[in-house]
């Protein structure tokens, strides 16, 4: 497939995010791009040149649809990149990504922290399944990362800031690593999203983003994205990922993101904002031990985090208090304004604890390992938000 055209790419992010992908419906002169749900198109008349497994030509929903095309032009333009594949949602993002690019016998590297679904693809699926050589590494140490690497080493694949824990990784000292040893670097920006983070700058070959987060924003929509300036390989997933496993979003979802995309960067600056001052307003809490927030000078990779983030430093807080699990989920319970759900990047603030009978928390750096909270931060009055933990922190005893 071309290199999607960015007619706005001389343009801040704000105005792309309004722009790109957008244009008049040529049949009403409407300024709004249609939800086109049909699942079929009309054929050409000569049949000999079509290829039943290309995303080139609208014949069918699985090879592609008009409102998957219009959402991968906006989010290629938000990375300021060649080429962007949305699919159903995040995880279909990555399975797409890893099946494309590994085989029997490759190694990859994984983070020792990582998104559940990525550490249960690399720790029981493809190394069982398929014979992929997976090594958990600390990303945080780049000396680790230069033990564990190999020349049989296909691909490095990292989340900054992680999830849950909010750590911090060196975008550009692994991609270095990587290169240097001929393998690809992948890079998982869903906690950054591209207003705050564009690893493709910093050297990474491929990026994903779950569309259902930030970008989308809204709570209502499921997706996924691979951006990379590697058009080749990018024709491939498509073709191996896209149309022959079938990982494809729906017209729907692909017309509810490229909505919520629009006011992307309003709300993650407001977010960005928000979300640092909570977390200052955390770090000073009695009962609250630890508060991982890249935006905090007390944090580890404060320092990493303003060299490769530009415009903030995402919506999630990862915190601990000192208590057990039980008191945690009854903390949660309380919340008035503070929704007790999974999933993070909504307009509504989202708080999910994580038990300490969880089989990945040994993973875990020690301070993680009792009373651990991972809070995302929504477009509420940050007033309000501090003052409802107060209050929920009061009612449980902390």
């Amino acid at each position: 497939m071309a290199e999607k055209e960015n007619r706005y790419s001389e343009y801040g992010i704000a105005t792309q995010a309004v722009h790109t992908g957008t244009a008049y419906d040529a049949e009403t002169g409407a300024i709004r791009r249609p939800l086109h749900m049909a699942n079929s198109f009309k054929l050409p008349d000569d049949l000999s040149q079509v290829n039943y497994s290309s995303t080139d030509l609208l014949m069918y929903a699985r090879n592609g649809n008009p409102n998957q095309h219009w959402l991968e032009e906006k989010v290629a333009a938000l990375h300021c990149a060649k080429d962007a594949i949305v699919l159903a949602s995040g995880v279909g993002a990555l399975h797409a990504l890893f099946w494309t690019l590994l085989s029997s016998g490759d190694r990859v590297l994984y983070p020792c922290v990582s998104y559940m679904a990525v550490y249960r693809m690399f720790h029981e699926l493809f190394n069982r399944k398929f014979g992929v050589d997976t090594v958990m590494v600390d990303m945080t140490d780049l000396d680790a990362v230069r033990r564990a690497i190999t020349p049989g080493t296909r691909l490095v694949h990292i989340e900054t800031p992680d999830n849950p824990t909010v750590g911090i990784t060196d975008i550009e000292a692994i991609a270095r690593i990587a290169h240097e040893n001929g393998a690809l670097l992948s890079v998982d920006n869903t906690f950054a999203s591209p207003l705050n983070q564009r690893p493709l700058d910093l050297g990474a070959d491929f990026v994903v983003e779950a569309l259902t987060k930030f970008i989308n924003g809204h709570g209502d929509a499921q997706g996924g994205a691979i951006i990379s300036n590697d058009l080749e390989t990018m024709d491939r997933i498509r073709y191996e990922a896209q149309v022959n496993v079938g990982s494809v979003i729906s017209p729907f979802n692909a017309w509810q993101i490229f909505r919520g995309s629009v006011t992307f960067p309003l709300r993650m600056e407001r977010i960005n904002q928000s979300t640092l001052q909570v977390a200052q307003w955390l770090e000073g809490r009695d009962h609250v031990t630890y508060v991982s927030y890249p935006g905090l000078e007390s944090h580890p990779g404060h320092a990493l985090a303003e060299k490769q983030m530009h415009g903030g430093y995402g919506g999630v807080i990862s915190f601990c208090v000192d208590t057990d699990d039980k008191t945690v989920e009854r903390f949660c319970a309380q919340l008035k304004v503070i929704s007790f759900a999974v999933s993070l990047g909504h307009d509504e603030s989202l708080i999910f604890p994580q038990p300490s009978y969880d089989e990945r928390i040994l993973l875990y750096p020690e301070v993680f390992r009792k009373g651990f909270i991972r809070f995302s931060i929504g477009l509420e009055e940050p007033e309000d938000i501090i003052r409802d933990l107060d209050q929920a922190l009061k009612a449980v005893g902390l």
